[in-house]
């Protein structure tokens, strides 16, 4: 692969999927959070209607949505979407409805004292979200989160069935002009699984320093962890001869 294929298709190709991904999750996480405590509310109007929209984005095709938001809007309302914003308005809504089940899990998970602690002392119900719930919810969302996240990256190759000039896209280009299909192919998961590799850790790091903020210690990776497991291991064996 020539040097002017890979600045001109290949790395914009690479700006263009990042861009997706932190649009789609931005949008996901928003959706997330409001549909996710929705479904946490005491009224059962508007756990109904949470649950209606989860039922209906996760029963969906991101694919086909693309298409009905690309294709079908624009003789309906009038107006045409941009491919890039009907890629992401599909893969943050779809996504975000899965999102809004990991949150939903997180929120019920915490133990019902601490709700009834910060009904004793009188908070708001929207003060014992942020200042109780939330706080020890969201270390518990961001493994799955970070799952999704991942998810969402690989199903930003969607969008190249719209021509939006993203790693797959930039790809198939390269494959047709130069009829090499195992180099940009392999070029492309590498660029991927990078990709991937670099949200993971970010998110691990999120993992570690929610957890601190609420006085969870959580050993780092590697080797350092391996020896300090040992350590502790080989010195409650010889606290047990004793």
């Amino acid at each position: 692969m020539t040097a002017g294929l890979w600045q001109n298709w290949v790395l914009p190709g690479i700006w263009i999927t990042i861009q997706l991904l932190v649009y789609s999750a931005a949008l996901a996480t928003a959706v997330a959070f409001t549909v996710g405590i929705a479904r946490t509310h005491s009224s059962r109007v508007v756990r109904f209607l949470a649950g209606f929209y989860t039922e209906i984005f996760r029963g969906m095709s991101a694919l086909i949505l693309m298409f009905w938001l690309f294709f079908v809007v624009p003789p309906l309302l009038g107006w045409q979407l941009v491919p890039m914003w009907a890629a992401v308005l599909a893969l943050g809504l779809s996504y975000g409805a899965y999102g809004a089940e990991i949150v939903r899990g997180a929120l019920n998970s915490v133990a019902p004292a601490q709700r009834e602690a910060g009904v004793a002392l009188t908070f708001t119900p929207w003060q014992r979200m942020r200042l109780i719930l939330l706080p020890q919810a969201v270390p518990e969302m961001i493994p799955p989160f970070c799952n999704l996240l991942v998810e969402l990256l690989k199903g930003t190759a969607l969008v190249s069935l719209l021509g939006v000039g993203d790693v797959s896209f930039a790809a198939y280009l390269v494959r047709l002009a130069t009829q090499e299909s195992a180099q940009i192919y392999t070029i492309s998961l590498v660029i991927y699984f990078v990709l991937a590799f670099v949200v993971t850790r970010s998110m691990k790091a999120l993992e570690r320093k929610t957890k601190r903020n609420i006085g969870i210690e959580v050993p780092g990776g590697g080797l350092g962890a391996l020896f300090a497991a040992r350590t502790a291991v080989t010195t409650t064996s010889g606290g047990g001869e004793k």
